[in-house]
């Protein structure tokens, strides 16, 4: 996770703006928010952002966001972890 980057792209745009380079990025292999050659990487990155807006939209702080991310990131990896 490039968190420079996540903040970057939460600062820049709208959750719906997020929402439709994901969207764009989807049908078109293409988006206006993030250049990187991995498809994958892109829609991971944007995601993130997009919920952090969210959050940061709902009253939290940028720092406590990204908190909040990692967290529910790590809860999904010990729920798929064997």
């Amino acid at each position: 996770m490039d968190v420079k980057e996540i903040k970057e792209l939460a600062k820049k745009f709208s959750p719906e703006q997020i929402e439709g380079c994901i969207t764009q990025q989807l049908e078109t292999g293409k988006n206006v928010c993030l250049k990187n050659p991995s498809a994958e990487y892109i829609i991971n990155e944007l995601s993130k952002a997009e919920f952090i807006k969210k959050l940061m939209g709902e009253g939290m702080e940028l720092a406590d966001a990204l908190r909040e991310l990692a967290k529910r990131m790590r809860n999904i990896q010990r729920e798929e972890a064997p």
